[in-house]
């Protein structure tokens, strides 16, 4: 059965329910209070956006830095490794060596002087470009800057010989550079003998990455590297690293030794004689590391001191971020 109010009573059943809802002041004070909690998340997000900005360009300093540093120390500690000898190499024809293109060359210096001075494991600039009229090119080269060179032999072994490459036949009494697949005759009382093929790195900074027009410029760790068809071509070892600085140990002979560091020795690339560079003994390495790009609300005014070389930003200041590294290295042979 069907109960049907009537009319009246159903409209002063509505009349009497009570009326409810938000005024303008509850409104307006409820969107203050999101308004304010929106901005308070807001600035949370920015500044765990900004905290991991900053943790990304740190992370890129660690990571260059670092890669930099560990690629030297690994060439370095192998300095002056000539296979079996110990001996000094034997002199050659230095036209017997052929074409060799791109050589880092000091001013005066004849072709091949500098790829066959094996037994000059270590030789380095102090503040210049010595080769700024061959393998390095003045535009390529971050003045100020130390430039630092490794010759060695490959750690194993030549299997079979490459026309072109530069070899260095090595026997425990003698050794011997040469290029391709003719190797000198040693006599048969000089067994073993093996072939080892010549590496050489020319360390030094290149105010850029990529190329002179990049914006912002990224300075650079690059090398100079001995090829296998007998040329040196240009190699990245690390981007954002904006000075190279290097001091080299010799062993001072007294009552006491010590070791004492020097900014530079006596003794060009392609000076055969015996010279300082032979009594290093310890090579102290200082990298300065920089971001690519420079971070909002950070300014860099430090004092950066490395070896003989001060690197100070507290006249100029800019927003990068900078971290130096440095290692000493012993060396081996």
């Amino acid at each position: 059965m069907i109960i049907r109010m009537p009319a009246a009573t159903l409209a002063r059943t509505v009349r009497s329910c009570p009326q409810s809802g938000f005024t303008l002041i509850e409104m307006m004070i409820a969107i203050t209070i999101g308004l304010g909690i929106l901005a308070g998340l807001v600035g949370v997000l920015s500044a765990n956006s900004n905290n991991s900005r900053s943790n990304d360009r740190t992370s890129e300093l660690m990571t260059n830095g670092r890669y930099a540093l560990n690629s030297m120390k690994q060439e370095l500690r192998q300095a002056g490794f000539k296979g079996y000898t110990w001996a000094e190499p034997t002199a050659i024809t230095l036209s017997t060596l052929g074409t060799l293109s791109n050589e880092c060359l000091e001013s005066g210096a004849s072709a091949g002087a500098f790829i066959s001075n094996i037994r000059q494991g270590i030789w380095g600039a102090n503040g210049s470009n010595p080769f700024s009229g061959s393998c390095i090119p003045s535009a390529s080269f971050a003045a100020g800057n130390d430039v630092l060179v490794v010759r060695r032999v490959a750690a194993i072994p030549a299997t079979s010989l490459t026309a072109n490459t530069i070899y260095f036949q090595s026997s425990y009494a003698m050794g011997q550079i040469f290029r391709g697949t003719t190797a000198p005759v040693f006599d048969a009382s000089q067994l073993p003998v093996a072939s080892f093929a010549v590496q050489i790195y020319v360390y030094y900074i290149s105010p850029f990455t990529v190329s002179s027009t990049e914006i912002p410029l990224v300075p650079a760790l690059y090398r100079v590297s001995l090829q296998s068809d007998g040329s040196m071509s240009r190699e990245l070892v690390a981007s954002g690293i904006e000075h190279l600085n290097v001091q080299y140990g010799k062993l001072i002979p007294g009552l006491t030794p010590t070791t004492q560091f020097f900014n530079s020795l006596t003794g060009s690339s392609v000076t055969t004689a015996v010279t300082d560079w032979d009594s290093v003994n310890l090579v102290r390495i200082w990298l300065l590391a920089r971001n690519e790009t420079t971070e909002p609300g950070y300014v860099n005014n430090n004092v950066y001191v490395m070896g003989d070389s001060t690197y100070d930003y507290s006249a100029a200041p800019d927003g990068f971020r900078r971290q130096v590294f440095s290692t000493v290295v012993d060396l081996r042979n």
